[in-house]
């Protein structure tokens, strides 16, 4: 088998248009959360977000592209520009045919089923965008980078709710590892800032009104999100034979399914995800520094994970520091995965464990180390990266610091 490691990343959220920004403000602490402005909030109960504010797509697509795009895929093609530019892998002939581009969504173009709800309900028109299906089907962000950049091998969309990114990010792990390709674009992008998706959310109750509190005793749930990550990963000896920068190894993998409720998460589920990812890895507990929890901020799955991390972790849980950036980034939902895994190999690569903002008092259910507040200098050299999506899919990557 093949060893997989990072050779490129991208990023556009709440926190930054790029990787840096988005670094230097999620490894400070500084949460991104705020204000909801680019969609009206007059029908809107809840009117906070983490926005990807100030983002023009005029300045990356010329006009005619812009018709077909969605905010998502503009998000994806984004963050899929910064991390081939990063790695400097190209796919010209049969190098394309090696790669693959794998992509989750949770939602897909939700701007678009929006804008033509919109014209179809309020404004009474018999007609909508041309493109349409084109611009709102999951797979559109993957089908763009796959034109973009001459990926002609395996492409495909992943939707699992809250765990697309994961399980996306996993599959291109398993085909490079197993030797189907030799590189993979992949990670995630949604936009789910659009009066219909925050409605849809409020309806749940599970929306916070002023910020997110992850795992801290009086947290009233979480904030939605939106942005894009995407990675390159590749084959070891690619990556060396072209003397490429490497971020970090990707050395597991690991699924489950609760099986148990559509909303309501199970710890038994989410450690049998975890325990997977070690076993697949090939390492052992006691091995792992660092956590990036799913760490959402609602009251039950801040106390769920709790669980799982200490069933699987025993006594190393309370050693082990563990952190949800959901309270600087929001929860971006089917991106939300690629978004933490970026903060994950951002850290491992500058020694650095970003903290749960927002954090105000301990919750005695929630009782293990979340790095309040504060980003913590230590050293990252194993780490997990944590997804439990509605309808009890889980997902969990484990990484490696990459020392040669």
């Amino acid at each position: 088998m093949n060893r997989v490691v990072i050779t490129g990343l991208g990023v556009i959220s709440a926190a930054g248009h790029n990787a840096a920004d988005f670094w230097n403000q999620v490894s400070n602490g500084q949460s991104a959360i705020g204000p909801i402005t680019t969609i009206p909030t007059d029908a809107l109960n809840v009117g906070i977000g983490a926005e990807v504010a100030g983002f023009d797509p005029v300045e990356y697509f010329p006009k005619r592209q812009l018709g077909m795009l969605d905010r998502f895929s503009q998000f994806g093609l984004v963050a899929a520009r910064e991390a081939v530019c990063d790695s400097g892998v190209n796919f010209d002939d049969e190098a394309g045919e090696r790669a693959a581009a794998i992509i989750g969504s949770g939602v897909g173009g939700q701007t678009t089923l929006d804008d033509s709800y919109y014209a179809i309900y309020a404004e009474k028109k018999t007609r909508v965008h041309p493109f349409t299906v084109p611009r709102l089907m999951i797979n559109a962000a993957t089908s763009h980078i796959t034109m973009e950049h001459g990926v002609t091998g395996p492409a495909y969309a992943v939707a699992s709710a809250c765990s697309s990114a994961n399980h996306a990010m996993g599959q291109a792990f398993l085909m490079v590892r197993g030797g189907m390709v030799d590189t993979a674009i992949t990670g995630g992008a949604e936009a789910t800032i659009t009066v219909g998706t925050v409605k849809a959310w409020e309806a749940l109750r599970v929306m916070a009104s002023d910020t997110c509190r992850p795992f801290s005793k009086g947290r009233t749930g979480m904030v939605l999100g939106e942005g894009a990550a995407v990675f390159v990963f590749e084959t070891l000896a690619k990556a060396k034979a072209r003397n490429a920068k490497i971020y970090a190894e990707v050395i597991g993998h690991g699924l489950s399914s609760d099986a148990m409720d559509i909303t309501l998460p199970d710890a038994n589920g989410a450690a049998r995800a975890i325990s997977g990812a070690l076993k697949d890895a090939g390492i052992n507990p006691e091995d792992v520094d660092y956590v990036n929890a799913h760490g959402t901020g609602t009251t039950a799955n801040d106390v769920t994970e709790t669980k799982a991390l200490k069933q699987v972790f025993g006594n190393h849980a309370f050693k082990i520091s563990v952190s949800s950036t959901k309270s600087m980034i929001g929860h971006a939902l089917g991106a939300a995965g690629a978004l933490e895994l970026a903060a994950v190999v951002l850290g491992m690569r500058d020694g650095l464990a970003p903290p749960t903002a927002n954090y105000c008092e301990p919750d005695p259910e929630c009782d293990l180390d979340y790095i309040p507040n504060n980003p913590r200098e230590m050293a990252i050299n194993v780490a997990i990266s944590n997804s439990f999506a509605f309808g009890g899919l889980n997902a969990v990557l484990a990484l490696r610091r990459f020392d040669g």
